[in-house]
């Protein structure tokens, strides 16, 4: 069992950064595809970055996030900057050993943590 907590989340003015953590612990997933989701208030959770082999980015935060793993660390970070309202939502960390893309590609989940841009 593999248990995930992000933190890093709060209140943010457009054009600002955070940084999203997820610590791990129950077994190192250095081996994990890792991946960041988020779920906006009255919409479906939508996949935002991932890395495993290859880093993934969904189009609307390219240049704008970063996703970087430590593994020493068991820890992986989601880098947001110049946010913008529209990434206002609850983000999640996901550990998984088979696609990208998909929430069904990934086992284990963290609780969220929210991330909210005003204007």
């Amino acid at each position: 069992q593999v248990q995930l907590v992000e933190s890093g989340g709060g209140l943010v003015q457009a054009g600002g950064a955070l940084r999203l953590s997820c610590a791990a612990s129950g077994h190192t997933f250095s081996g994990y595809t890792m991946g960041w989701f988020r779920r906006a208030p009255g919409k479906e959770r939508e996949f935002v970055a991932a890395s495993g082999r290859s880093t993934y980015y969904r189009d609307s935060v390219k240049g704008r996030f970063t996703l970087a793993r430590d593994n020493a660390k068991n820890a992986v970070y989601l880098q947001m900057n110049s946010l913008k309202p529209e990434d206002t939502a609850v983000y999640y960390c996901a550990a998984g050993s088979g696609g990208y893309f998909s929430e069904r590609d990934y086992d284990y989940w963290g609780q969220g943590t929210q991330v909210t841009v005003s204007s």
